[in-house]
Protein backbone atom coordinates (compact mmCIF):
# COMPACT_ATOMS: atom_id res chain seq x y z
CA UNK A 1 0.00 0.00 0.00
CA UNK A 2 1.32 3.44 -0.91
CA UNK A 3 1.89 6.02 1.79
CA UNK A 4 -0.23 9.16 1.50
CA UNK A 5 1.83 12.34 1.62
CA UNK A 6 -0.04 15.56 2.38
CA UNK A 7 1.98 18.63 1.39
CA UNK A 8 0.92 21.79 3.21
CA UNK A 9 1.70 24.95 1.26
CA UNK A 10 0.94 28.67 1.18
CA UNK A 11 -0.01 29.67 4.68
CA UNK A 12 -0.81 32.73 6.73
CA UNK A 13 2.63 34.25 6.32
CA UNK A 14 4.49 36.91 4.35
CA UNK A 15 6.47 34.00 2.91
CA UNK A 16 3.33 32.53 1.33
CA UNK A 17 4.65 32.76 -2.23
CA UNK A 18 8.00 31.19 -1.33
CA UNK A 19 6.13 28.26 0.20
CA UNK A 20 4.32 27.63 -3.09
CA UNK A 21 7.64 27.48 -4.90
CA UNK A 22 9.13 25.03 -2.41
CA UNK A 23 6.00 22.85 -2.35
CA UNK A 24 5.80 22.67 -6.15
CA UNK A 25 9.38 21.45 -6.42
CA UNK A 26 8.95 18.96 -3.58
CA UNK A 27 5.76 17.44 -5.00
CA UNK A 28 7.25 17.15 -8.48
CA UNK A 29 10.20 15.22 -7.04
CA UNK A 30 8.29 12.74 -4.87
CA UNK A 31 8.36 9.17 -6.16
CA UNK A 32 4.77 8.48 -7.31
CA UNK A 33 5.47 4.73 -7.40
CA UNK A 34 5.81 4.81 -3.61
CA UNK A 35 3.57 7.68 -2.55
CA UNK A 36 0.21 9.29 -3.21
CA UNK A 37 0.62 13.07 -3.15
CA UNK A 38 -2.12 15.39 -1.89
CA UNK A 39 -1.50 19.16 -1.99
CA UNK A 40 -3.24 21.11 0.77
CA UNK A 41 -3.26 24.80 -0.05
CA UNK A 42 -3.59 27.16 2.93
CA UNK A 43 -4.84 30.64 2.05
CA UNK A 44 -3.42 33.91 3.39
CA UNK A 45 -6.32 33.85 5.87
CA UNK A 46 -5.40 30.35 7.08
CA UNK A 47 -8.19 28.39 5.35
CA UNK A 48 -7.24 24.87 4.23
CA UNK A 49 -8.12 23.79 0.66
CA UNK A 50 -7.85 20.18 -0.45
CA UNK A 51 -6.63 19.95 -4.05
CA UNK A 52 -7.14 16.20 -4.29
CA UNK A 53 -4.74 13.51 -5.49
CA UNK A 54 -2.02 15.06 -7.63
CA UNK A 55 -1.95 13.23 -10.94
CA UNK A 56 0.36 15.47 -12.99
CA UNK A 57 3.42 17.54 -12.26
CA UNK A 58 2.97 21.21 -11.36
CA UNK A 59 4.08 23.59 -14.08
CA UNK A 60 3.84 26.81 -12.06
CA UNK A 61 3.43 27.49 -8.31
CA UNK A 62 0.33 29.63 -8.94
CA UNK A 63 -1.53 26.47 -10.00
CA UNK A 64 -1.80 25.69 -6.29
CA UNK A 65 -3.74 28.84 -5.38
CA UNK A 66 -7.42 28.63 -4.53
CA UNK A 67 -10.12 31.00 -3.32
CA UNK A 68 -12.77 29.88 -0.86
CA UNK A 69 -15.52 31.24 1.35
CA UNK A 70 -14.91 28.58 4.00
CA UNK A 71 -13.68 29.33 7.51
CA UNK A 72 -10.45 28.18 9.12
CA UNK A 73 -12.10 25.86 11.65
CA UNK A 74 -14.53 24.33 9.15
CA UNK A 75 -11.80 23.74 6.55
CA UNK A 76 -9.50 22.01 9.04
CA UNK A 77 -12.40 19.89 10.26
CA UNK A 78 -13.15 18.93 6.67
CA UNK A 79 -9.53 17.94 6.15
CA UNK A 80 -9.60 15.70 9.22
CA UNK A 81 -12.92 14.02 8.40
CA UNK A 82 -12.99 13.87 4.61
CA UNK A 83 -9.37 13.95 3.44
CA UNK A 84 -7.10 12.37 6.01
CA UNK A 85 -7.51 8.59 5.97
CA UNK A 86 -6.44 7.32 9.39
CA UNK A 87 -6.64 3.69 8.29
CA UNK A 88 -3.80 4.19 5.81
CA UNK A 89 -0.14 5.16 6.07
CA UNK A 90 0.18 8.94 6.15
CA UNK A 91 2.93 11.55 6.33
CA UNK A 92 2.77 15.34 6.22
CA UNK A 93 5.31 17.64 4.62
CA UNK A 94 4.77 21.15 6.02
CA UNK A 95 6.36 23.08 3.15
CA UNK A 96 5.58 26.29 5.01
CA UNK A 97 7.94 29.16 5.73
CA UNK A 98 7.68 31.77 8.45
CA UNK A 99 5.00 32.22 11.14
CA UNK A 100 2.05 29.80 11.27
CA UNK A 101 4.11 27.06 9.67
CA UNK A 102 7.74 27.10 10.64
CA UNK A 103 7.27 28.31 14.22
CA UNK A 104 6.01 25.13 15.89
CA UNK A 105 2.29 25.81 15.50
CA UNK A 106 1.61 23.31 12.73
CA UNK A 107 4.07 20.88 14.30
CA UNK A 108 2.06 20.90 17.54
CA UNK A 109 -1.13 20.25 15.59
CA UNK A 110 0.45 17.26 13.83
CA UNK A 111 1.77 15.92 17.14
CA UNK A 112 -1.79 15.92 18.50
CA UNK A 113 -2.96 14.05 15.40
CA UNK A 114 -0.15 11.50 15.86
CA UNK A 115 0.96 11.80 12.23
CA UNK A 116 4.60 11.57 11.13
CA UNK A 117 5.82 14.78 9.52
CA UNK A 118 8.95 15.96 7.80
CA UNK A 119 11.29 18.33 9.55
CA UNK A 120 11.69 19.79 12.99
CA UNK A 121 9.46 19.36 16.01
CA UNK A 122 7.63 21.92 18.13
CA UNK A 123 10.40 23.19 20.39
CA UNK A 124 13.19 23.45 17.83
CA UNK A 125 10.85 25.09 15.33
CA UNK A 126 9.57 27.65 17.84
CA UNK A 127 12.95 28.57 19.30
CA UNK A 128 14.76 28.81 15.96
CA UNK A 129 11.96 30.96 14.55
CA UNK A 130 12.50 33.51 17.32
CA UNK A 131 15.86 35.15 16.63
CA UNK A 132 16.11 36.58 20.15
CA UNK A 133 15.40 33.24 21.82
CA UNK A 134 17.92 31.53 19.54
CA UNK A 135 20.64 34.04 20.35
CA UNK A 136 19.92 33.92 24.07
CA UNK A 137 20.23 30.13 23.99
CA UNK A 138 23.41 30.22 21.92
CA UNK A 139 24.91 32.65 24.44
CA UNK A 140 24.56 29.99 27.14
CA UNK A 141 26.57 27.53 25.06
CA UNK A 142 29.21 30.04 23.92
CA UNK A 143 28.23 29.89 20.27
CA UNK A 144 29.99 32.87 18.65
CA UNK A 145 27.57 35.55 17.43
CA UNK A 146 27.51 39.29 16.79
CA UNK A 147 26.47 41.74 19.50
CA UNK A 148 22.70 42.26 19.70
CA UNK A 149 19.87 43.95 21.57
CA UNK A 150 16.14 43.26 21.55
CA UNK A 151 13.05 45.39 22.16
CA UNK A 152 9.37 44.69 22.65
CA UNK A 153 6.75 46.87 21.00
CA UNK A 154 5.28 48.27 24.22
CA UNK A 155 8.66 49.30 25.68
CA UNK A 156 9.61 51.09 22.45
CA UNK A 157 6.25 52.87 22.31
CA UNK A 158 6.61 54.00 25.93
CA UNK A 159 10.04 55.58 25.38
CA UNK A 160 11.41 55.64 21.85
CA UNK A 161 14.36 57.91 22.66
CA UNK A 162 15.69 55.55 25.31
CA UNK A 163 15.61 52.70 22.79
CA UNK A 164 17.52 54.67 20.17
CA UNK A 165 20.07 55.88 22.74
CA UNK A 166 20.68 52.32 23.93
CA UNK A 167 21.28 51.10 20.40
CA UNK A 168 23.70 53.93 19.69
CA UNK A 169 25.62 53.35 22.94
CA UNK A 170 25.69 49.54 22.86
CA UNK A 171 25.60 48.60 19.15
CA UNK A 172 26.45 51.67 17.11
CA UNK A 173 26.15 52.23 13.37
CA UNK A 174 25.75 50.63 10.96
CA UNK A 175 23.36 48.07 12.39
CA UNK A 176 20.55 45.82 11.24
CA UNK A 177 17.01 45.93 12.61
CA UNK A 178 14.92 42.77 12.17
CA UNK A 179 11.61 41.29 13.31
CA UNK A 180 12.44 38.59 15.84
CA UNK A 181 10.10 36.14 14.10
CA UNK A 182 10.30 36.01 10.34
CA UNK A 183 12.36 35.06 7.33
CA UNK A 184 13.26 35.80 3.71
CA UNK A 185 14.62 39.21 4.86
CA UNK A 186 11.08 40.60 5.21
CA UNK A 187 11.02 43.66 7.46
CA UNK A 188 14.80 43.90 7.76
CA UNK A 189 16.56 47.25 7.37
CA UNK A 190 20.09 48.58 7.63
CA UNK A 191 20.54 51.80 9.61
CA UNK A 192 23.48 54.20 9.40
CA UNK A 193 22.06 57.06 11.49
CA UNK A 194 19.29 58.04 13.91
CA UNK A 195 16.70 58.79 11.22
CA UNK A 196 17.26 55.45 9.49
CA UNK A 197 17.15 53.73 12.87
CA UNK A 198 13.73 55.23 13.60
CA UNK A 199 12.28 54.12 10.26
CA UNK A 200 13.87 50.67 10.68
CA UNK A 201 12.18 50.21 14.08
CA UNK A 202 8.82 51.14 12.56
CA UNK A 203 9.32 48.77 9.62
CA UNK A 204 10.35 45.81 11.78
CA UNK A 205 7.46 46.31 14.22
CA UNK A 206 5.02 45.94 11.32
CA UNK A 207 5.89 42.23 11.25
CA UNK A 208 6.41 41.32 14.90
CA UNK A 209 5.92 42.60 18.43
CA UNK A 210 9.57 41.91 19.24
CA UNK A 211 12.59 43.02 17.23
CA UNK A 212 16.33 42.46 17.30
CA UNK A 213 19.14 44.90 16.50
CA UNK A 214 22.51 43.49 15.45
CA UNK A 215 25.89 45.10 14.98
CA UNK A 216 27.15 45.01 11.41
CA UNK A 217 30.39 43.17 10.83
CA UNK A 218 32.45 42.98 7.67
CA UNK A 219 32.13 39.34 6.73
CA UNK A 220 30.86 36.86 4.17
CA UNK A 221 27.81 34.79 4.99
CA UNK A 222 28.09 31.03 4.62
CA UNK A 223 25.12 28.72 4.34
CA UNK A 224 25.42 25.17 5.58
CA UNK A 225 22.74 22.49 5.36
CA UNK A 226 22.56 20.05 8.25
CA UNK A 227 20.58 16.84 7.85
CA UNK A 228 19.94 13.94 10.22
CA UNK A 229 18.35 12.93 13.49
CA UNK A 230 20.65 11.33 16.04
CA UNK A 231 23.81 11.73 13.95
CA UNK A 232 23.42 14.94 11.90
CA UNK A 233 25.91 15.79 9.20
CA UNK A 234 26.79 19.11 7.60
CA UNK A 235 27.11 19.86 3.92
CA UNK A 236 29.98 21.80 2.42
CA UNK A 237 29.48 25.54 3.00
CA UNK A 238 28.10 27.69 0.21
CA UNK A 239 27.93 31.45 -0.24
CA UNK A 240 26.55 34.10 -2.57
CA UNK A 241 28.58 36.78 -4.30
CA UNK A 242 27.54 40.03 -2.60
CA UNK A 243 26.28 42.83 -4.86
CA UNK A 244 24.77 44.92 -2.05
CA UNK A 245 25.18 45.33 1.75
CA UNK A 246 22.59 42.65 2.43
CA UNK A 247 20.14 40.55 0.47
CA UNK A 248 16.59 41.75 0.90
CA UNK A 249 13.48 39.91 -0.32
CA UNK A 250 13.80 41.27 -3.87
CA UNK A 251 17.42 40.21 -4.16
CA UNK A 252 16.61 36.71 -2.98
CA UNK A 253 13.46 35.98 -4.96
CA UNK A 254 12.72 38.59 -7.64
CA UNK A 255 15.86 40.10 -9.15
CA UNK A 256 17.40 36.73 -9.95
CA UNK A 257 20.92 38.10 -9.54
CA UNK A 258 22.19 35.83 -6.77
CA UNK A 259 25.36 34.03 -7.81
CA UNK A 260 26.10 31.00 -5.59
CA UNK A 261 29.64 29.82 -4.94
CA UNK A 262 29.75 26.17 -3.86
CA UNK A 263 31.91 25.11 -2.12
CA UNK A 264 32.51 28.49 -0.50
CA UNK A 265 35.90 30.14 -0.78
CA UNK A 266 37.32 29.05 2.57
CA UNK A 267 40.56 27.55 3.79
CA UNK A 268 40.10 23.82 4.60
CA UNK A 269 40.50 24.32 8.36
CA UNK A 270 38.00 27.19 8.41
CA UNK A 271 35.52 25.17 6.34
CA UNK A 272 35.76 22.31 8.84
CA UNK A 273 35.21 24.69 11.76
CA UNK A 274 32.16 26.19 10.06
CA UNK A 275 30.66 22.74 9.48
CA UNK A 276 31.36 21.66 13.07
CA UNK A 277 29.73 24.84 14.41
CA UNK A 278 26.67 24.29 12.21
CA UNK A 279 26.19 20.78 13.62
CA UNK A 280 26.66 22.09 17.16
CA UNK A 281 23.98 24.75 16.63
CA UNK A 282 21.66 22.08 15.15
CA UNK A 283 22.09 19.90 18.24
CA UNK A 284 21.68 22.75 20.73
CA UNK A 285 18.31 23.60 19.17
CA UNK A 286 17.36 19.89 19.27
CA UNK A 287 16.73 19.92 15.53
CA UNK A 288 15.69 16.85 13.57
CA UNK A 289 15.48 16.19 9.87
CA UNK A 290 16.97 19.33 8.40
CA UNK A 291 18.04 22.91 8.99
CA UNK A 292 20.13 25.52 7.25
CA UNK A 293 22.65 27.30 9.44
CA UNK A 294 23.91 30.71 8.29
CA UNK A 295 27.37 31.67 9.55
CA UNK A 296 29.46 34.81 9.03
CA UNK A 297 33.18 34.45 8.31
CA UNK A 298 35.45 37.52 8.51
CA UNK A 299 38.65 38.16 6.59
CA UNK A 300 40.48 37.15 9.79
CA UNK A 301 38.57 33.81 9.70
CA UNK A 302 36.50 34.60 12.78
CA UNK A 303 33.09 32.94 12.64
CA UNK A 304 29.73 34.15 13.98
CA UNK A 305 26.47 32.20 13.75
CA UNK A 306 23.78 34.39 12.23
CA UNK A 307 20.62 32.25 12.35
CA UNK A 308 19.13 28.81 11.88
CA UNK A 309 16.33 28.17 9.39
CA UNK A 310 14.34 25.03 10.24
CA UNK A 311 12.42 24.91 6.94
CA UNK A 312 14.67 26.53 4.36
CA UNK A 313 13.62 27.27 0.81
CA UNK A 314 13.35 24.04 -1.13
CA UNK A 315 13.16 24.78 -4.83
CA UNK A 316 15.47 22.78 -7.09
CA UNK A 317 17.91 25.71 -7.10
CA UNK A 318 17.67 26.54 -3.39
CA UNK A 319 20.82 26.27 -1.32
CA UNK A 320 19.83 23.16 0.64
CA UNK A 321 19.48 20.72 -2.29
CA UNK A 322 22.31 22.35 -4.23
CA UNK A 323 24.66 22.06 -1.24
CA UNK A 324 24.01 18.34 -0.89
CA UNK A 325 24.51 17.82 -4.59
CA UNK A 326 27.95 19.40 -4.20
CA UNK A 327 28.70 17.51 -0.96
CA UNK A 328 28.00 13.91 -1.90
CA UNK A 329 26.16 13.92 -5.21
CA UNK A 330 22.69 13.57 -3.67
CA UNK A 331 20.01 14.46 -6.22
CA UNK A 332 16.98 16.57 -5.37
CA UNK A 333 14.65 13.55 -5.49
CA UNK A 334 17.06 11.50 -3.35
CA UNK A 335 17.20 14.29 -0.78
CA UNK A 336 13.41 14.39 -0.49
CA UNK A 337 13.33 10.61 -0.01
CA UNK A 338 16.07 10.84 2.60
CA UNK A 339 14.11 13.45 4.55
CA UNK A 340 10.94 11.35 4.36
CA UNK A 341 12.81 8.38 5.83
CA UNK A 342 14.25 10.57 8.60
CA UNK A 343 10.70 11.71 9.44
CA UNK A 344 9.48 8.12 9.68
CA UNK A 345 12.54 7.12 11.70
CA UNK A 346 11.90 9.88 14.23
CA UNK A 347 8.19 9.06 14.43
CA UNK A 348 8.90 5.37 15.10
CA UNK A 349 11.43 6.27 17.79
CA UNK A 350 8.84 8.35 19.63
CA UNK A 351 6.21 5.61 19.43
CA UNK A 352 8.07 3.55 22.04
CA UNK A 353 7.77 6.32 24.66
CA UNK A 354 5.54 5.14 27.51
CA UNK A 355 2.51 7.40 28.13
CA UNK A 356 0.88 5.42 30.95
CA UNK A 357 1.95 4.04 34.32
Amino acid sequence: MKTNIYVLCGGKSVEHDISLRSASAIMNAIDREKYNVYPIYITNEGVWCNLGLLEEKINAPDELRRTTSSTVSFSIGEFLTKVLNNSEKNLVIPALHGPNGEDGTIQGFLELLDIPYLGNEVLSSAVAMDKVMTKDLFSKYNIPQVKYLSFRLHSWQENEEDAYNLVENEIGYPCYVKPSNGGSSVGISRAENREELKSSFKEAFLYDRKIIIEKEIVAREMQISVIGNNHPKASVPGEFIMERPFFDYNAKYIDGKLIPVIPARLEPGVSDKVRETAVKAFKILNCHGLARVDIFVTDENEIFVNEVNTMPGFTAVSMTPVLWGATDGTTYAELIERLIQLALERYNEKKVIVNTR
